[in-house]
């Protein structure tokens, strides 16, 4: 296991100035303030397995390590990244013990316990289930998707926030004031603050690390004084990537809110979506799936070109790459919101394929099948089939569904851009059948 040098001063400036005090946590007060059911959980020791779920930087590692303080019991960390099965299994053999020589039971900390296999999770559940073992547990991951529901049922799940700006700058201030040597005789402008805080979007570790780059390259005047200005910042770069992870919850939560902003009519909210996710490195021929999906789903025979625009953009991504892409992309989003909607098509096809599942394999009308031999034709195959170019009228009268589904209306427009001439074509062809 990794261990921080002997030497306090060399570890990061968040290990240096992590909260040593229950109340000295900041922007998670939804679960951590006095009289919450996690406080009160803890401070009468009676948490025994729980889950922290949330953004990197949000303070998971920091309470864990004041519930192991509160509750006087030894804190035994590991992240799964370095877990092994022999690894998780002696831990439990040691609380084992030490509960065996009349001592408390240890709380096993698992950080990033997404990344435990399923095996590896198993190897928890007899600690847990016994109580030889408490258990905390932090992901950055939806623990729905990526805990075991042994373990989910036996846990607490607590969900932690992005920090706020404000929440930020009171951690850059309790910082500067903790009496940390990096700091002395520095000062930082509240400009600048603020520009850290949304640089670091919601994650306090990454905020205390920009901090402590920008102290240390801050400028020195004649007196020894450092400020951290606007300047400073603007030296060191402080375009920092989106918090965005192509294969968790961001990457799911975000397409959702592109593709129901674009059901919704709203071009503004889509666009804004779309550049979070071109921001972010989403993989643009990804979202011109999506782009083709909603044409179909969402606008449908409502505007039937959309869908030719739709194509065209995939051709287009395919063809440019970013970043000229965004523009077909942006393009392609603000037509499709700003589109007349109908999902109708899209019912049509559901419902249909549900009555595939309920009816089984229905006999398809005799004049409907092919012939393609005599003895087909002697069958009656094709017998009494009508050709459309040659008699319309009778073509229309005949019966095209199983005899079970007669009369079973599929789609059903509705009075919706070019949708809406669909329903006076289909009202002189419905009656028609016999």
């Amino acid at each position: 296991m990794l261990e921080f040098s002997q030497n306090p001063d060399e570890r990061p400036l968040p290990e240096r100035v992590r909260p040593r005090e229950m109340d000295a946590i900041l922007g998670q007060e939804h679960i951590w303030k006095p009289g919450s059911p996690l406080r009160r959980l803890v401070e009468s020791d009676q948490a025994h397995a729980i889950l922290l779920w949330g953004p990197p930087g949000t303070g998971k590692t920091t309470i864990a390590q004041l519930i192991g303080h509160q509750s006087s019991r030894k804190l035994v960390c590991i992240s799964a990244v370095h877990a092994s099965v022999k690894d998780l299994r002696a831990m439990i053999d040691q609380s084992a013990c030490a509960i065996a020589n009349g001592e408390k039971a240890h709380i096993l900390f698992v950080d990033e316990i997404h990344r435990l296999s399923k095996n590896q999770q198993d190897v928890l559940l007899p600690g847990m289930e016994t109580g030889l073992v408490r258990f905390i547990g932090a992901t950055t991951e939806n623990p729905s998707f990526t805990v075991n529901n042994a373990i989910l049922s036996r846990c607490l799940t607590f969900n932690l926030k992005p920090l706020s700006d404000k929440a930020l700058v009171t951690m850059m201030q309790e910082a500067m004031a903790s009496g940390d040597p990096l700091f002395s005789n520095t000062q930082a402008d509240n400009d600048a603050l603020t520009m850290i805080a949304q640089a670091a979007r919601g994650d306090g570790r990454q905020c205390l690390n920009l901090l402590s780059a920008a102290a240390t390259c801050a400028e020195v005047d004649e007196a020894g004084h450092k400020l951290i200005s606007r300047k400073t910042l603007e030296s060191l770069g402080t375009s920092l990537p989106l918090r965005y992870d192509r294969d968790g919850d961001q990457h799911y939560d975000v397409i959702s809110a592109f593709i129901k902003s674009i059901r919704a009519s709203h071009p503004d909210a889509a666009v804004y979506y779309l550049a979070r996710m071109i921001e972010s490195g989403e993989d643009p021929e990804f979202i011109a799936r999506r782009l083709l999906i909603s044409a179909s789903e969402d606008i449908g025979n409502a505007n039937p070109t959309a869908l030719l625009i739709a194509d065209s953009t995939m051709r287009a991504v395919q063809a440019l790459g970013l970043p000229e892409a965004r523009i077909a992309l942006s393009q392609c989003t603000t037509y499709l919101a700003a589109s007349p909607k109908s999902n109708r098509a899209y019912n049509a096809i559901n419902v249909a394929l549900d009555d595939v599942r309920k009816t089984g394999v229905l006999e398809i009308p005799m004049h409907l099948r092919n012939a393609p031999t005599d003895f087909m034709k002697r069958q009656g195959y094709g017998q009494g089939y009508a050709y459309a170019h040659d008699d319309l009228e009778k073509a229309r009268r005949m019966t095209y569904l199983p005899s079970e589904l007669k009369g079973k209306n599929y789609y059903q427009p509705i009075p919706v851009g070019a949708e809406r001439q669909l329903i006076e074509t289909l009202k002189h062809l419905r009656p028609l059948e016999d």
